[in-house]
């Protein structure tokens, strides 16, 4: 376990999404929504990364997805590996995932923006995401929004909306079928297909992603959490390669991917995992 350098992590007292460690200290900084503001804290010691390099490097390797010899530029855009892991919760109330490069360090945090007090009760006493509109916001280690992500309400298929700050919508992730193996189609702004997400069994732990002429330019497998994990808590963990530079808007759907594969397919049902 390691002590993580300074930026925003998730708030340890519990009052606000982030707070700001200086890569020794909690300080006053924080922020919900986007809004930075200051309050004191008596957190105790800094957070912990989740996980070791050595064991980040394990679970690339155990998806097969580990590069040969790429190095990232230490961005969700710019590195070849991308190893989401979500926290571990025995109830799940809010999406929140750490995104570490294949050396194990962390690159960005996503967390759910938005919802309500009464949402969160109702997320508490039954299965009812499907019903319920989803926002993520994917912030990188100083604390600034990368990406923007929403999943509205429904019904048989999803839809997940990707948006960039400063950018607007730059596509969308949409739900081609909902029986059999899931397939995303991945379209632009304007509606254009550019790529196509194809899960690989029907359990859909497994994804390919093409372009728009077929050719697969990146792979999602989730990572096995481990029996406990798995009947008792609702971590998901994946790692996605990506096999070559994508340019826009291929390359945020194909991110987006990657961080919304829990929340448009398995938020709904512990079954489907």
């Amino acid at each position: 376990m390691t002590t993580p350098q300074a930026g925003w992590f998730p708030d340890p007292t519990g009052a606000f999404e982030h707070r700001w460690f200086d890569g020794q200290k909690w300080t006053d900084n924080v922020a919900t929504n986007g809004q930075q503001s200051t309050s004191p804290v008596d957190a105790g010691p800094g957070p912990v990364q989740a996980s070791n390099p050595q064991q980040l490097a394990k679970q690339a390797e155990r998806a097969g997805l580990t590069p040969t010899g790429t190095t990232g530029g230490g961005t969700v855009f710019s590195e070849p590996v991308l190893v989401v892991n979500q926290k571990m919760k025995l109830i799940e109330v809010s999406n929140q995932y750490s995104v570490y490069d294949q050396n194990g360090g962390q690159i960005a945090s996503v967390s759910e923006i938005g919802q309500s007090a009464l949402k969160k009760v109702v997320r508490l006493i039954g299965e009812y995401d499907q019903f319920f509109t989803h926002r993520l916001e994917v912030r990188d280690m100083q604390g600034k929004p990368v990406l923007h992500i929403t999943r509205p309400a429904k019904l048989l298929k999803s839809k997940v909306i990707v948006e960039k700050p400063g950018v607007g919508e730059v596509g969308r992730l949409v739900q081609q079928n909902a029986i059999g193996k899931i397939r995303f189609g991945l379209l632009s702004a304007s509606g254009q297909q550019v790529g196509e997400l194809r899960a690989e069994n029907w359990r859909a732990w497994d994804f390919a992603i093409v372009d728009e002429g077929g050719t697969e330019v990146a792979r999602i497998k989730k990572t096995f959490e481990g029996l406990a994990k798995t009947m008792f808590t609702t971590a998901d963990n994946f790692v996605i390669r990506i096999h070559r530079q994508l340019e826009d808007p291929l390359l945020s759907l194909v991110v987006a991917s990657a961080l919304t594969v829990d929340t448009a397919l398995k938020q709904d049902s512990r079954g489907f995992n």
